[in-house]
């Protein structure tokens, strides 16, 4: 491997500005406006053993079957909750709960067909799951383009045990075809004002499915039709869709959209198409559910948590509301609502003001807020400046769900570019690298 990094790192300013001729950017948006940024490569790999990653294979398999499980559950018999495993109000109080979907049943009975699971390892080794990712994740595309351009580059480097990555598209393919109701697959994408329009479109073109915008699509006579350049209609049985659960049908929703197809949930209600992730699926990947995803585990499998989540306390109980407010200086609040690394606090970089104005908010909205033991990550060498420093890294594992859950044998590394901040989000100015799962005997 030493060899190998160091050639790597001979070619690190090469991929990159192919990454920037590919469009390879992450865009945000700041004080309302849009700015599109480059997604920065480093291109030492993270790098995983083959019995390692059976073993977070098991435990992404047996968690999204679990998450799967408790959304089919919510959204019909509600048993979890009936038996008092979760409270009542805890669930349906999140904003992530759709109550539209009550009875809804989707095409193959996959609620998240694309899981992204957040996981981080500590300095002693152990995985722990920061986050269940089960709405529109997103990010797989850019290890795949990056391992394309790399081996291009110095394809000696991939000569022996590493796994290849670029499968992919083939799984997500075999997904859409998996709950696809008759007719074709299509993208949809809200537009190149995206912040992952690149990736909306290298699927597109990867999985062979249309890349198509609300223009593209309607809906006649119960089914969803895509509208061609001729001004022919072809039927659609399939959308991944990356546009939110609000924005995705004004008839249904946000009224104001102007990025959805009209009654495209109403077909889907009759499950005359798939759409891929479910609607609702914000119920489960609530950062307060998250709390009770090995009980959840326990519940519909029978079985342990093979991955553990990292120690979290609710606010909502008043133990644990006592525990968070005489320790609060040494754990990190996260607002249940946020994402992309906004929303989130640690407790030690707060002024006493700061800190008494926020224990207030927190007492006022218990259930808005989760608090988590600081887990020190593992550091992972980066290439900076011309030599290789430690930063903090987690990693993006993909789960996808047809007949039953397949982990992609790679994942998104994502680091921080601050060596002094634990936030790795591309919206915060992070990075990414590649992610090398080895074959059994490397």
């Amino acid at each position: 491997m030493k060899v190998t990094e160091e050639e790597l790192c001979r070619h690190s300013d090469s991929v990159n500005e192919q990454l920037a001729r590919y469009g390879v950017k992450f865009g945000i948006y700041k004080g309302g406006q849009f700015h599109e940024q480059l997604f920065p490569f480093d291109v030492i790999p993270r790098v995983i053993g083959h019995e390692e990653f059976a073993y977070l294979e098991r435990g992404l398999k047996q968690r999204v079957a679990a998450l799967n499980a408790f959304l089919g559950d919510i959204y019909s018999d509600r048993r979890i909750v009936a038996d008092g495993v979760i409270p009542e109000e805890f669930v349906f109080s999140g904003s992530g709960y759709l109550v539209q979907c009550d009875g809804v049943s989707p095409p193959g009975g996959v609620y998240s067909h694309i899981s992204g699971i957040d996981l981080v390892q500590g300095k002693n080794g152990s995985w722990y799951v920061l986050e269940d990712n089960l709405r529109i994740p997103s990010g797989a595309s850019y290890p795949m383009i990056a391992r394309e351009l790399c081996m291009r580059s110095i394809p000696s480097a991939f000569t022996g045990g590493i796994v290849d990555n670029r499968n992919y598209p083939e799984l997500l393919r075999h997904v859409m075809d998996y709950v696809n109701t008759g007719g074709h697959s299509v993208i949809l994408t809200p537009g190149r004002f995206n912040a992952a329009y690149f990736e909306h479109s290298y699927f597109a073109e990867r999985t062979g499915a249309r890349l198509v915008t609300c223009e593209d699509l309607t809906v006649e006579n119960d089914r969803l039709y895509f509208i061609d350049y001729s001004g022919r209609k072809e039927q659609v049985g399939a959308v991944y869709r990356r546009i939110s659960d609000e924005y995705l049908d004004p008839v249904n929703f946000n009224r104001e959209s102007l990025i959805g197809v009209p009654h495209i949930f109403d077909i889907y209600r009759k499950g005359n198409v798939a759409i891929i992730n479910a609607p609702g699926n914000g119920a489960a990947d609530d950062k307060g559910i998250y709390y009770f995803v090995p009980r959840m585990v326990k519940y519909y499998l029978g079985e342990e948590a093979i991955l553990q989540n990292a120690p979290t306390y609710l606010p909502f109980y008043e133990d644990d509301m006592r525990y968070v407010l005489e320790n609060f200086g040494r754990l990190v609040i996260k607002d249940v609502a946020e994402a992309g690394g906004y929303g989130v606090v640690f407790g030690d970089k707060l002024s006493a003001k700061e800190k008494e104005n926020f224990m207030a908010m927190l007492k006022a909205e218990p259930r808005r807020f989760i608090a988590q033991e600081v887990i020190d990550f593992r550091d992972i060498d980066i290439y900076e400046g011309g030599k290789r420093v430690p930063r903090k890294a987690d990693l993006r594992a993909f789960v996808l769900t047809g007949e039953e859950p397949v982990v992609w044998k790679s994942g998104l590394t994502r680091f921080s570019r601050n060596p002094d901040s634990f936030i790795v989000n591309s919206s915060q100015g992070g990075g990414f690298k590649d992610t090398w799962v080895m074959k059994e005997g490397y």
